[in-house]
């Protein structure tokens, strides 16, 4: 609807690849239903994936010995993060969907993107225990993974030798996102498009764009270790 806020955190190497083209219909879709997107290309922006010293401006709370959690905690409450951290907070903070758009890597995200995630969601800003989970900072927000794989579908169900996707999941879904309160929508899944026709793989571009048309609609998944595991 009018007025919502996107930000996609994008993660691919080429734009004329499958991610960059499900990256550009969901900016095309999205724009047309009026609402504002932002885009965090990672790998363009040269994205910094490393947690260091770095992200810290100014002297440290404790400079006998480095906790970077710790750290960054202390530098989110005096405004004291490094300025690209500070940037992609910001626009966490105006979104009302963030949509993660990459290729699975290792059954996780590609480094560039945990390292987003390691760095943006600061201890004050994301969580506050006990203030996580469905107390998480960050509620009132939605998710949405979008990801290519390398395997079949096949090969990602429950008896299958990759087992079921949702497995794989959980760290992402529920460790992250839920954990930081945000409300998570189910994953939307683009199964081995290097292993199909230019006939599917378009298909799979159809199927997007017509599920964005009415993704505000949509029920987040239900929040529980029986979704991932039952």
């Amino acid at each position: 609807p009018p007025g919502k806020k996107v930000l996609i955190v994008y993660a691919h190497q080429e734009p004329k690849s499958l991610n960059g083209a499900l990256k550009r219909i969901a900016v095309e879709e999205l724009s047309k239903q009026g609402c504002s997107v932002t885009v965090s290309d990672l790998y363009a922006m040269q994205f910094e994936p490393r947690a260091t010293r770095n992200d810290i401006v100014g002297s440290l709370h404790n400079p006998e010995e480095f906790n970077y959690g710790a750290e960054m905690w202390e530098a989110y409450k005096r405004g004291s993060l490094s300025s690209d951290v500070i940037e992609e907070q910001k626009k966490v903070q105006e979104a009302d969907l963030l949509i993660f758009q990459f290729p699975l890597y290792w059954f996780s995200m590609p480094a560039i993107m945990k390292g987003w995630m390691d760095r943006v969601l600061v201890q004050g800003f994301a969580h506050e225990f006990p203030n996580c989970y469905d107390s998480g900072l960050l509620k009132n927000k939605l998710a949405l993974f979008s990801f290519t794989t390398g395997g079949t579908k096949e090969m990602y169900a429950k008896g299958s030798i990759s087992g079921d996707i949702r497995y794989l999941l959980w760290p992402m879904q529920h460790g992250i996102m839920h954990f930081c309160g945000v409300q998570v929508l189910a994953p939307h899944i683009c199964f081995a498009p290097e292993y199909v026709s230019e006939e599917e793989r378009k298909e799979m571009l159809i199927a997007w764009a017509e599920r964005l048309k009415t993704l505000w609609k949509e029920n987040p998944i239900n929040c529980s270790p029986e979704w991932y595991f039952k």
